[in-house]
């Protein structure tokens, strides 16, 4: 699930987060599961994150992560939003907000190659 790829935790909050969105998924018996992958990205707006995966339902990782963003008072990528038209390109890409708790302070537009393996890339960032 290459969509799970474009979410992010401000940098230095990986572990906790990862590690609490875990644990109030099992308390409150919802399947999801995330993990660190080792990657970062750097913004220049909006400063630097630690990149996570899920497994899982879209709707809910969503959910918490805006939840865990309140709770530890850090920005957030939310990504997983798809460009409304489809044209032919050799990169694919994904659209992300960036946020901190309900607010929405930014958008992301990643990029990866289509071929192979890369990992997503920040193309281009706007502020709210």
């Amino acid at each position: 699930m290459s969509d799970s790829e474009t979410f992010g935790i401000e940098k230095g909050h990986g572990e906790e987060v990862i590690a609490w969105l875990n644990e109030h998924a099992k308390t409150q018996k919802i399947k999801l599961e995330a993990r660190l992958y080792g990657y970062s990205v750097s913004t220049k707006n909006f400063g630097d994150f630690e990149m996570f995966s899920w497994i899982g339902d879209v709707q809910v990782a969503r959910k918490l992560i805006i939840k865990a963003s309140k709770r530890f008072k850090v920005k957030v990528i939310e990504g997983g939003y798809k460009p409304k038209d489809k044209v032919f390109s050799m990169k694919k890409f994904d659209f992300a907000k960036v946020k901190r708790g309900d607010k929405t302070v930014g958008q992301l537009k990643f990029a990866a190659t289509r071929f192979g393996n890369g990992h997503w890339e920040i193309e281009d960032e706007e502020r709210h």
